[in-house]
């Protein structure tokens, strides 16, 4: 067991990030930290140092995913297992040349995903100032695409030490590394992608006052509002000016008792994907944009990054 402990940040490649920055903040509810010529990192209402990070880049696509974990030891051990699995290794242990540095390292999974495991990094202690009606607070989790569900859920459960939560038939798995119910879900698709990135605010007035707020900016949900079976979070879906499809998500369930729970395999009929039968399954629009374009991998993008 790894020892990993939460969700971090996602990290990801836009063609337009100064568009996509302006939606972040002024629209979504994040909070700027830093910003260059190539890379602005973004807060939540929470204590994690950033939960997005966007970096200029030719084509859009993920850069990487960051987890959690305790500290220095719990890092060097990771990375040894990890190496032993022969996964390639994008970066040994070290301190993280990075906004909230910390320690860490990285390494590429079986679909050539970026993958980042750290520890010690920057917390935020100051107050945060509400700007608009919705402020996400942190990831709750993020649903990747992938052409091969049954190899990612093995890697991720027996390398990375991850449970598995719920299934949705076999088109999708929800896994967790904590007593959320899931912090990462992997869906059937015919290539690797990232499939949507869900926001975590406090509460559905909060969902709710979020939808208001992307209305009244010109955009419109996706899908939703709702209520999931599987995670039983209540859900509205939404797409960025860079194409990401995000969440603003609220109440996911949680696994208190981990020797009484069973995995089950949800069917796929409309009352349980919305359990309060508003939203409906998805429409084609949406699972098209979930879909998402076939990701290069980590060593195609970092040709793509400026």
């Amino acid at each position: 067991m790894l020892g990993i402990t939460h969700l971090r940040h996602i990290s990801l490649i836009t063609p337009n990030i100064k568009e996509q920055a302006d939606f972040y903040q002024e629209i979504w509810g994040l909070d700027k930290v830093y910003e260059d010529n190539e890379n602005i990192y973004f807060r939540g209402s929470g204590p994690e140092h950033h939960i997005l990070h966007l970096k200029a880049g030719d084509k859009k696509g993920l850069h990487h995913l960051a987890f959690g974990l305790v500290d220095k030891f719990a890092v060097d051990q990771a990375y040894e297992k990890i190496k032993k699995e022969g996964c390639p290794i994008v970066s040994e242990p070290g301190y993280l040349d990075e906004q909230g540095g910390g320690y860490g390292f990285r390494f590429v999974d079986p679909e050539n995903r970026c993958i980042e495991l750290s520890a010690w990094v920057e917390i935020h202690t100051n107050h945060w100032k509400q700007k608009v009606a919705t402020n996400p607070m942190l990831l709750n989790h993020v649903v990747l695409n992938t052409a091969n569900l049954d190899d990612a859920v093995e890697f991720y459960t027996r390398v990375l030490g991850f449970k598995i939560s719920d299934w949705s038939e076999h088109q999708m798995c929800f896994i967790r590394c904590n007593t959320n119910h899931h912090c990462i879900a992997f869906n059937k698709e015919g290539h690797s992608a990232v499939n949507h990135i869900a926001y975590e605010v406090d509460g559905v007035n909060e969902v709710m006052r979020g939808i208001a707020q992307i209305r009244n900016n010109g955009y419109k949900e996706l899908w939703g509002p709702g209520r999931h079976g599987p995670g039983d979070n209540i859900f509205c879906y939404f797409q960025d000016p860079g194409g990401f499809v995000m969440e603003y998500t609220c109440y996911l369930a949680t696994i208190e008792d981990e020797t009484t729970w069973r995995a089950h395999v949800w069917k796929r009929v409309p009352h349980l994907m919305d359990q309060w039968g508003i939203a409906g399954p998805p429409t084609p629009e949406a699972r098209k944009a979930m879909g998402g374009v076939p990701d290069e991998g980590w060593f195609k993008a970092e040709r793509n990054v400026h």
